[in-house]
């Protein structure tokens, strides 16, 4: 893929100026806008995504569902059928509804090929994607919730590597029942990209949030790294929101952060 076709922007705002405004400057420099829950409630999923295809943009359409395996799969048929690039559901809402979406999106009614909303043809199938664990997480995150088991080494390196280990377990284990329940990738954190290169196939797809050029703050991103790191260490594709839409005032314009991000990932070898 080219450089830029491996770039996500997502769309973390509230109502359709601000999605025409960004769309309408970084469509030719990206591959996919996300769609989130922000936009999602705000105007709704349907309404957002043909409004992102009428201005030539593709859709990630970031709904996270995590529900029973019957509601999961409703929910995938109805994505499918807006006609995105691709969605997500979160691996946590267990093996069977994982597959009850693929099930869904390759039973559904598919999109007419013939269908074109502005610039963009709708696409006929959708990519399905497992969201292991949110890059705003870490390991204090995860035992706060029980969800990974107590560290209490005496040692500060040996404890923090510790920690690493066990999320580098859960998101491997995560990612590796998305795959049996053939999904067809994961979002995962730039910091789990190597180890699940080593464990999955090679042609299963890996998302990365949690990007941040040098330039940018991490916000309340927790595990992450640069955009030309994360394509060097495996990634398929990189979402990238406020660095882009709202960056530096050093850095410019939404579309001058575009281009540097860009020039970045085309220098990795």
């Amino acid at each position: 893929m080219e450089a830029k076709d491996r770039i996500i922007v997502a769309l973390d705002v509230s109502n359709l100026r601000e999605v025409k405004s960004l769309v309408e400057q970084l469509a030719p420099y990206v591959g996919c806008f996300k769609i989130g829950l922000e936009l999602i409630s705000s105007i709704g999923g349907p309404q957002a995504a043909i409004y992102v295809h009428k201005l030539g943009g593709e859709v990630f359409y970031d709904g996270k569902f995590n529900d029973i395996p019957n509601t999961v799969a409703g929910a995938a048929r109805a994505v499918k059928r807006m006609g995105v690039k691709m969605f997500n559901i979160h691996c946590l809402s267990g093996f069977e509804a994982m597959r009850r979406a693929r099930e869904a999106v390759d039973t559904a009614i598919p999109v007419d090929e013939t269908i074109m909303i502005g610039r963009k043809i709708l696409h006929t199938n959708s990519l399905v994607l497992g969201v292991t664990i949110l890059t705003s997480l870490d390991y204090q995150g995860l035992y706060s919730m029980d969800i990974v088991p107590r560290i209490n080494y005496a040692d500060f390196e040996e404890q923090k590597e510790a920690e690493h280990k066990q999320i580098q377990e859960l998101v491997k284990n995560l990612a590796l029942l998305a795959q049996d329940a053939s999904l067809d990738g994961v979002v995962c954190s730039p910091k789990e990209i190597s180890l699940l290169r080593r464990w999955c196939q090679p042609e299963f797809l890996l998302v990365t949030p949690g990007v941040r050029p040098e330039w940018a703050g991490k916000d309340d991103q927790k595990r992450v790294m640069n955009p030309a790191e994360a394509i060097k260490a495996g990634a398929d594709y990189v979402v990238i929101g406020r660095p882009i839409t709202n960056p530096p005032k050093e850095i410019g314009s939404p579309v001058e952060a575009i281009k540097r991000i860009i020039t970045e990932i085309e220098e990795v070898k």
